[in-house]
This record gives structure tokens, C-alpha cells and sequence, in this order.
């Protein structure tokens, strides 16, 4: 049972912060959400021979030959972000839309050049926009039916389940629900892979005619062989287009991959877009420890959600504010140490430190040879009170009390959390 005791609205609204942020942590599971750019996943279905539109990744006048070669009937101009809306958003420079169609090859630079550079404002970024890096000048296709096709792993099923229907280019849960006869789910072998029968009985479904029939199914097969390659857990493409020169084209994709997958996937994890992610946070993973960033002036290091949470609290308790945490976790090594004094200290707001670890995975010895090694290297100024407990703890504070550094030790967290109130 979890009771919280709360005195105010501004109290109850910091500890509900709180409590987010550490379930977060402690309900977390494998995330399966790399961030990939629209022109990324398009490149990748190309490498696999899916059928998509041509394009062109512009970044302003010196990109300029990039389009000497490229001569299409119409252009369509996209500035490249993580968020929806784009083509009724609008730029902080005055330029309205993210999204731009032209039959003029003339016009794309200058378009080019009112987006890149500038931050993009739609209903689903931050306030302030998001800085736009990268534009993609495509082909714009004419569209004579819009399908939808997608392939996701389904713990239901136990394996890779092939979702389509005929209505494409709209939202697929709305159709689910007022038209559920227009939806096909058929599981996937995920050793023998997608048969030719079940792709063209796929194509049929979605409402291909004659030669496309064909066309769709191959479609089809090289997106379920995308799928295993790299390891997705869910590609969709919506809409899975028929146009009007008879091609079956893959307009929009939407692409997230098993992130348990990264040590064989590396070049394609390397391609991750971190847009509105602080970047002390995506600092704190390439070590395997877990940052997040609060409004106060302690920063804390700990070892565990549950422990993190009971940390801030008894600050709160005692009249401080927490600036941040960060979890070590279980199997942390010295270097590692390290590394979080340098990531807790890149915050400015930050003008003590306290540590509370429970060594119970974890050797207290450990994180007192790191924390020693820290301090040294770093020459760290802020104040440090350590709480230490659990296993090795009596060799962990001797390392301590032997550095002849200024490393203040506390009994318990509450002593802990008073003394760091206390140092600033």
C-alpha cells in the first residue's frame, strides 16, 4: 500500500512529479521506440527494395546539385522533425508550413532555405518548436487509393501479426471500430516467414486489381522480410498506396525497433534522432545509468527507483529540493561512478551532492573507490555527504574516512538528507 501525506497543492504537485518520474523507473520495460526521421525509414525500406517515393536530403544552397539530376512532375518539400502537423505549422522566422509542393525545381532551395535553421512550431512539439536540421524534397506521386498495411509483434499471437485493411491514409483504430469487417489480421510463421498465398491473398483483401495484385504481394514480402532484418517490432505504412502510373507505393512509414536488439542493429540505433531529450539524459544511457532532471539544488545519486524516491522525499522532508537524481543500479563499476558525478555536476542549479546507496547487488566498496576517484579527478566543490549500507559497507567507509578528502558521512538517510540541506 502506498499512502502519501501532503500539505498543499504545490506540495502535492512536486511529489506527483515525483512519483511519475520513479514509476517510470520502476515499471520499466525494454521501450521498443527508437526516434527515426521520415526520410531514415524510408531509407531503410529502400535498401530493402521496397517501392517508395524518390527523394533528396537538402540542407540549403550548397546542397543545390543535389537536385541537377532530380527531375519529377512536382516536388514536395517536408522539413524533417519528430512531430505531426507539419504542413500547418509554421516557423519562427514568419514562414508558414512545414510542407511545401512545387512544380518549379527553382523554388525548392529557397524553400529550403526558410526552414532549415528554424524552429518548427505544430500542435505536437514543445512550445518553442523544434530546430529544424534537414529537409526532404521528394517526388509527389498522384494517389488513386490509399491502403493500409502493417506488421507488428503481438505477444497475443506469441510472433509477428500482419495487420491491413482497404482504408488507408486515416486514422486504422477508428476503422477497427466502425468497421471491423474491413480489417484482416493474419498471424505470421515467424520461421518460415510470410508465405506468397498469404501476401497475395493480403493484396487481394486490400483490393488490388489485376497486375497490382502481384505488385502488392511483392510489396508485401519484402516489408515482412524489412521487418525480420532488422529486427522491428512494428513497421506501418499508411497508407500503402496504388497511383496513377499502376505502382504500389509505401507513402508514410512508421518504424520502432526491439531496443534488446541494439548489439546487432548498431548502425541503425546509431541513426536515433534525439530532438527534445536532455541531452544529460541521453548521456547517463551510453553508461546504462538513469537520469532525470528536477527543479531543485541537491543532486542525488542512488541505486534503485524505490530508493530514489524515498531520497527526495526526505530531502523535501527536511526543507531541500532535489535538482536531479541518478541510478546507478545494480551492477555498477568505478568508472561508472565517475561518470554520474560528471553528469549530476553538468547541472548548474546543483550545489551539494548526497549519496544514499543500499548495497545489496551492489558492493559498497565499489561505489566508495568511485566516489573517492571521482572527487580527485574531478576536484569536485560542492559539497558531498555519503550514506552508505548493505554489503562491504564497514570497507566502504573506510576508504572513505582514509581519502583525507572532504567527503561528509551520514549514519542514516535522514541525517543525510539534513546535511545536505545544511552545506548549502
Amino acid at each position: 500500500m502506498l499512502v502519501l501525506f501532503v500539505k498543499s497543492g504545490k506540495e502535492r504537485k512536486g511529489r506527483e512529479l515525483r512519483l511519475s518520474n520513479m514509476l517510470a523507473l520502476c515499471f520499466r520495460v525494454p521501450k521498443r521506440n527508437l526516434n527515426l526521421l521520415e526520410y531514415q525509414s524510408k531509407k531503410l525500406l529502400e535498401e530493402s527494395g521496397v517501392a517508395i517515393q524518390n527523394f533528396r536530403i537538402l540542407e540549403g544552397k550548397k546542397d543545390a546539385d543535389l537536385l541537377k539530376d532530380f527531375n519529377v512532375n512536382e516536388y514536395v518539400v517536408k522539413a524533417q522533425i519528430l512531430a505531426g502537423g507539419r504542413g500547418k505549422g509554421h516557423f519562427d522566422n514568419g514562414f508558414k508550413g512545414g510542407v511545401h509542393i512545387t512544380k518549379d525545381r527553382s523554388e525548392v532551395i529557397p524553400l529550403v532555405e526558410k526552414m532549415v535553421g528554424h524552429k518548427l512550431i505544430t500542435k505536437q512539439t514543445p512550445k518553442d518548436g523544434i530546430l529544424v536540421k534537414k529537409v526532404m524534397v521528394a517526388d509527389s506521386i498522384n494517389i488513386v487509393r490509399e491502403t493500409y498495411l502493417s506488421i507488428v509483434m503481438d505477444r497475443e499471437h506469441n510472433g509477428p501479426v500482419l495487420i491491413a485493411s482497404p482504408d488507408g491514409g486515416m486514422d486504422i483504430e477508428a476503422v477497427a471500430e466502425d468497421t471491423p469487417d474491413r480489417i484482416k489480421t493474419i498471424p505470421i510463421n515467424i520461421t518460415s516467414g510470410i508465405s506468397r498465398a498469404q501476401a497475395v491473398d493480403v493484396a487481394r483483401f486490400l483490393e488490388f486489381k489485376g497486375a497490382l495484385i502481384e505488385k502488392a504481394a511483392d510489396e508485401i514480402t519484402k516489408l515482412y522480410g524489412l521487418f525480420t532484418k532488422v529486427d522491428a517490432v512494428q513497421i506501418e505504412i499508411n497508407p500503402l498506396a496504388e497511383t496513377d502510373d499502376g505502382r504500389v507505393i509505401s507513402v508514410d512509414a512508421k518504424l520502432n525497433f526491439d531496443d534488446n536488439a541494439q548489439f546487432r542493429q548498431k548502425d541503425i540505433f546509431a541513426m536515433e534522432v534525439h530532438e527534445d531529450t536532455d541531452p544529460k539524459e541521453i548521456e547517463a544511457s551510453k553508461y546504462n545509468l538513469n537520469y532525470i532532471a528536477m527543479e531543485g539544488n541537491i543532486g542525488c545519486l542512488v541505486n534503485g527507483a524505490g530508493l530514489a524516491m524515498a531520497t527526495m522525499d526526505i530531502i523535501k522532508l527536511n526543507g531541500g529540493s532535489p535538482a536531479n537524481f541518478l541510478d546507478v543500479g545494480g551492477n555498477v563499476k568505478e568508472d561508472q561512478v565517475l561518470k554520474a558525478f560528471q553528469i549530476l555536476t553538468s547541472d548548474a542549479n546543483v550545489k551539494a551532492i548526497l549519496v544514499n546507496v543500499f548495497g545489496g547487488i551492489v558492493n559498497c566498496a565499489t561505489i566508495a573507490n568511485g566516489i573517492v576517484n571521482a572527487t580527485k579527478t574531478m576536484n569536485l566543490q560542492v559539497p558531498l555527504i555519503v550514506r552508505l549500507e548493505g554489503t562491504n559497507v564497514k570497507a566502504a567507509k573506510k576508504i572513505l574516512e582514509q581519502s583525507g578528502l572532504k567527503i561528509e558521512s551520514a549514519y542514516d538517510l535522514d541525517e543525510a538528507a539534513k546535511k545536505a540541506v545544511q552545506s548549502i
